[in-house]
């Protein structure tokens, strides 16, 4: 007997929502740099490919998933592959995006430090060394911690209130305001002097400086940007109506991730070649360009900080999605309380994200494989379980679910097309795990 359960409360509550958890971090924080260290536009070109082929069919697929089972993703795995080991599949998301969390907080700590600097006036001034202030900011063990735990707490809290007035409520209305100063910042970047060199370099293909690594860091990004491989999106689709449409919803989460991560190269590569800046700069690229931007127009101090107010709640947003699945995966149809496991999720998070928080200070000298802690466990997630997972997801949806229910989701409030069906499963069946594994064991060396 199913037991009843929240619901989103509209479409657009939805596609926001789904959209909150992918436009975050990997589309504006992790996109520019990650492209800036992999070629540019060619990177855009083949992220976009991997976007399209790939990581919309498998954002589809979780999408059947969750509202197939109207479970959160362990169960959900049970539920539709009983007395089989694939319900471990659901834990592996649960690990994953605890995992993700404990470097992805970190980040989301300095987004809350430099806004609150911001706020007060303490970011942009006539001395003012953007690079220098964040290296400060990020070696220094009682910002970064601070930044850590208020970060969680306010994710914590969001996450009590529950999906509808919650996750739901927050997204609807900040998530259009994010663009608009996107594109505010985009116009601005455009226009100043040497601006177009940096255009060049992130619509101007050179794929003779894409590797096999780049590659593979395309297909991670890819990953990353959409929410999908740790089955979140399993347990967001979970709560949705069966009069909405799975088609136009993945595809719409799926737009908007291309386009943000569109404004993003165009807000930061422009700028960056237009001040002598290096795009090689590494994961503090989007915290020193941005200052360095918005000083040089009027009133920059108060757009900076109303515009880092919106990249923390995008960067919110996709935590949310993150915390919700370890949440739900405690909660959902048990006599736990929300609350509580909340709290002690939240908890657990701080004292595993110590070390990544710490990486670049005190822990700066501890490498695992020439890595940092932070960049370790980064590449460990993005290029290593998320494709996994969505290997595994792959062959589930194709060779172990009842296909009668993957239809019917399929073609739940939509118009019927065989034509989409098959070319979507064709897409899971063949290209996205032979896709998968070639990179995989390129990066191995192996081919």
């Amino acid at each position: 007997m199913d037991v009843k359960r929240e619901q989103w409360s509209s479409k657009l509550g939805f596609i926001l929502s789904s959209a909150g958890a992918a436009i975050g971090l990997g589309a504006i924080w992790k996109f520019p740099y990650v492209a800036g260290m992999n070629g540019g536009a060619a990177f855009f070109i083949i992220f976009i490919m991997f976007t399209v082929l790939i990581g919309l069919p498998m954002l589809i697929s979780e999408f059947i998933i969750g509202r197939g089972a109207k479970r959160e993703a362990v169960s959900a795995y049970k539920w539709l592959a009983p007395d089989s080991n694939w319900g471990k599949l659901g834990i592996l998301g649960v690990i994953g995006c605890f995992l993700l969390l404990t470097f992805y907080c970190v980040v989301g700590g300095w987004v809350l430090i430099y806004s609150l600097l911001s706020i007060i006036g303490n970011v942009i001034h006539a001395e003012a060394n953007y690079g220098q202030l964040f290296s400060q900011i990020t070696s220094s063990p009682t910002i970064t911690l601070l930044g850590l735990a208020v970060y969680l707490i306010i994710n914590v809290i969001v996450l009590t209130f529950g999906i509808k007035n919650g996750i739901e409520k927050a997204s609807t209305y900040l998530m259009p305001l994010l663009f608009i100063f996107f594109i505010v910042l985009v116009i601005r970047s455009l226009t100043l002097e040497g601006s177009m060199e940096g255009v060049k370099f992130f619509l101007k293909p050179d794929f003779s400086s894409i590797t096999g690594d780049a590659v593979l860091y395309a297909l991670g990004q890819s990953f990353f940007a959409l929410a999908v491989g740790f089955s979140c999106m399993v347990t967001y689709s979970s709560y949705l109506d069966k009069t909405v449409s799975i088609r136009s919803s993945a595809t719409s989460v799926v737009v908007m991730n291309i386009f943000v991560s569109l404004l993003a190269g165009l807000a930061i590569f422009p700028a960056v070649f237009a001040l002598g800046l290096e795009p090689t700069e590494g994961p503090g690229l989007l915290f020193v360009v941005l200052p360095t931007v918005f000083s040089q127009i009027p009133f920059g101090e108060l757009f900076l900080s109303l515009f880092l107010l919106l990249f923390l709640f995008a960067t919110l947003t996709s935590s949310f999605s993150l915390l919700e699945i370890i949440v739900s995966a405690f909660t959902d149809g048990k006599k736990r309380s929300r609350k509580k496991v909340s709290w002690l999720a939240g908890i657990a998070i701080f004292i595993a994200g110590i070390p990544a928080g710490l990486s670049m200070g005190p822990l700066k000298n501890v490498l695992i494989f020439e890595k940092n802690i932070f960049d370790a466990t980064d590449f460990l997630v993005s290029n290593i379980l998320l494709p996994l997972g969505n290997l595994f997801i792959a062959i589930f949806i194709v060779y172990k679910m009842n296909q009668k229910i993957v239809e019917n989701q399929f073609f739940m409030a939509s118009s019927q097309s065989a034509l989409m069906f098959n070319t979507w499963k064709l897409l899971m069946k063949w290209v996205v795990p032979i896709v998968i594994i070639i990179v995989y064991l390129h990066s191995l060396g192996i081919i």
